[in-house]
């Protein structure tokens, strides 16, 4: 059975918050945890993209609102998320999907130190924001998850990117311990080279056979990959796992 063709109660009554969730993999996150019956608040910096994206969700059966948010401002993010804990009571689910993505994918020199500031301010002072934010209205209950979104390039760590999801990583491992004894689990997923449409169309067919040469299962990763990983962790079935990060790369540049 596919994610598209499940539907269910697993998160029934729970309420989750995706950043980045205007497009994407924010998108798929809110639509799968939608139909098992979260009601989901899309964050976006576009607040009438996750507006859009909500509606539609919501067409479709699921519960869920948008709202204009840009994750590296500490005031817009207090305020959404004290608004979602006092309409709905709490929060259940973070994901801390939002990130500078392709165009940052270069060296430090090469991409000038206001552009370095604005990634790290958006792919790891915004986990930060985000997940402080969330604590109190997560705190005690039952399953409290929060799943940032790294990259196989945290691995590599190379570029500015790549640089700033292994800081995900560690704030993976350092929120893991400090939020334990609210009973909130931190976790994160390392994508590999996943083929959406923006990526089949913005990445050159030589990379793209490169790291598909590199990894041992020799199929494109999809963005359902990500989406069942995100399901696993935020379930009852992770329930003793927390301050990992689940790489999901076809096995990509595998190190021990």
């Amino acid at each position: 059975m596919t994610d598209t063709e499940h539907t269910g109660n697993e998160h029934a009554g729970r309420v989750a918050f995706v950043t980045g969730g205007g497009r994407g993999f924010g998108k798929a996150f809110g639509a799968a945890l939608t139909r098992r019956g979260a009601h989901v608040v899309l964050a976006d910096i576009d607040g009438d993209v996750a507006v859009a994206a909500a509606k539609e969700l919501t067409a479709l059966g699921g519960s869920a609102t948008g709202v204009a948010c840009d994750v590296a401002d500490e005031a817009a993010v207090d305020a959404a998320i004290a608004e979602v804990a006092d309409r709905h009571g709490g929060l259940d689910i973070l994901v801390n999907n939002a990130g500078l993505h392709a165009a940052f994918n270069k060296p430090f020199a090469e991409l000038g130190l206001p552009s370095v500031r604005r990634v790290f301010d958006v792919n790891v002072m915004g986990v930060v924001i985000c997940s402080l934010a969330a604590r109190e209205a997560m705190r005690g209950r039952p399953g409290a998850s929060i799943v940032n979104i790294s990259s196989s390039a945290a691995y590599a760590n190379r570029t500015v990117y790549g640089v700033s999801k292994l800081a995900v990583r560690g704030l993976t491992v350092a929120f893991a311990r400090e939020f334990a004894a609210d009973g909130i689990r931190v976790n994160a997923i390392a994508p590999g080279l996943i083929f959406t449409d923006a990526v089949r169309e913005q990445l050159p067919p030589a990379e793209a056979e490169r790291v598909l040469g590199e990894q041992i299962l020799h199929r494109e990763g999809t963005e359902q990959d990500i989406v069942d990983a995100l399901l696993y962790l935020v379930s009852p079935r992770s329930a003793f796992v927390t301050g990992e990060t689940l790489r999901v790369t076809g096995g990509f540049a595998l190190s021990v």
